[in-house]
């Protein structure tokens, strides 16, 4: 059998997921790899709780907090009270974190397309499938975090 442990370590250091700085060098956004993350996720969850956002990658909330800080400071994140519950804030993109939100993804999707380009339809429908399961297998694995 393969050694698939160094496999998925190829991939994600051939990805650049291990590059700190990953999003500033390829996309120019001024962004952590970290806060693009978030900021898909804000707007995926449309004006989530903070703590919702936290749990939904897996970051602890002292850390969470303080790249929401920066995002703040970048003009690209919103935090206010939940009307409700003052206790809780909900977080919002501002236009300009929804534009470099839109920005990222579509460079991403660019490169993801040349990526796969490179293979037949069949292989790339091989490849995205087997993503979906290894996503499933993790999931139910219940190892480190159990994000959907």
């Amino acid at each position: 059998m393969e050694n698939v442990h160094e496999l998925i370590r190829i991939l994600v250091q051939r990805f650049g997921l291990l590059n700190a700085s990953c999003c500033e060098n390829c996309f120019g956004e001024g962004v952590s790899l970290v806060q693009s993350y978030i900021l898909f996720e804000i707007r995926r969850a449309e004006n989530p709780a903070m703590h919702q956002v936290a749990e939904a990658l897996g970051i602890d909330i002292t850390t969470f907090s303080r790249q929401i800080k920066s995002l703040e400071n970048k003009s690209l994140v919103t935090k206010s009270p939940d009307p409700e519950d003052r206790r809780i804030n909900i977080l919002a993109l501002t236009s300009e974190g929804k534009r470099i939100t839109d920005q990222i993804d579509m460079r991403m999707n660019s490169y993801l397309e040349q990526l796969l380009s490179c293979f037949t339809e069949f292989e790339r429908e091989v490849v995205i499938k087997s993503m979906k399961l290894l996503n499933k297998a993790l999931f139910k694995s219940g190892m480190c975090c159990n994000i959907k």
